[in-house]
Formats: structure tokens, sequence, C-alpha cells
């Protein structure tokens, strides 16, 4: 790619497209559960529990949109939905342990993932991806800054 300009927005689909073909040719890496289910459900792994706005600004996605995957998801039996221990009228969504095992397994999937696209490239390049793509994802109208 010497001399020509890098054109980023095509090479991020290509890339976007090839990883989830890569997670696809996995059998049983997400276990029947889509790549957003799993986003919600390490969302939920980090933070133990946490309502539907939380996790929708973390996810950089609407409400509305949590809260229909998050109705797949419970009737699947991998969240729950729990009261708020200081506001009543506030339902926080929690893993169930069929949930927490399917992160598990998603997440030994990524850990080989991001392995192999570390591979050959130093922590400092690596740092320069990253924060590349952070700034790259807070291009979207109202998504989080890093």
């Amino acid at each position: 790619m010497r001399g020509a300009k890098p054109r980023f927005a095509q090479l991020l689909n290509r890339a976007q497209r090839s990883l989830q073909r890569w997670i696809e040719a996995r059998p049983g890496a997400w276990d029947g559960i889509s790549a957003a289910q799993v986003g919600l459900l390490f969302v939920l792994r980090s933070r133990g529990e946490a309502a539907i706005g939380e996790i929708a600004q973390e996810l950089g996605v609407a409400p509305a949109a949590v809260t229909n995957l998050s109705k797949r998801m419970q009737a699947a039996g991998l969240v729950e939905r729990v009261a708020d221990a200081g506001d009543a009228r506030l339902t926080r969504l929690r893993m169930t342990g069929q949930g927490l095992g399917a992160s598990a397994r998603a997440g030994e999937v990524l850990v080989e993932l991001n392995a192999r696209l570390a591979d050959g490239f130093t922590q400092e390049e690596l740092q320069t991806v990253a924060r590349w793509l952070a700034q790259a994802a807070a291009l979207a109208p109202g998504a989080p800054q890093e």
C-alpha cells in the first residue's frame, strides 16, 4: 500500500466481515447466540448487573435495542431481570449460570482471535491501532467518549 492513501472505511468493513466469518467458523464458539448477545453478556460479566440504559451506553446502541435483545436472552435463559436495590422503578439485568457459561466460551474464542490479530505487531503498534479504532468508534453521534 506504499504511496497510496489507505482506504480506511473499506479496510474496516472488510476486516469486520472477515472477523465475523472467522468467529462463525468456530463450531460452538457462540453456542447458538449472536455477537450482539455476547457483547451484552460481556458487559454483565464486567459489571455483575446493569440497567438497560447503562448497557446501551456501553455498547453504543439505543436502549430499545438492548430491551429487545434482553427479552430474547431472557427467553433463552441467558439473563434475568432483577429489581434495582435502590430504585424499585428500575430493572437491572444479571447473567444466569447459562449466560456465564456462554460468555466464558465466547471469551476463549476472542482470546484466540486477539492473539492472532496481535501476532507480529509491537505493543506500540497495537496501542496505535487501539487508539485509531476508538477514534473511529467515537464518530457515531452519541457514542461514548473514552
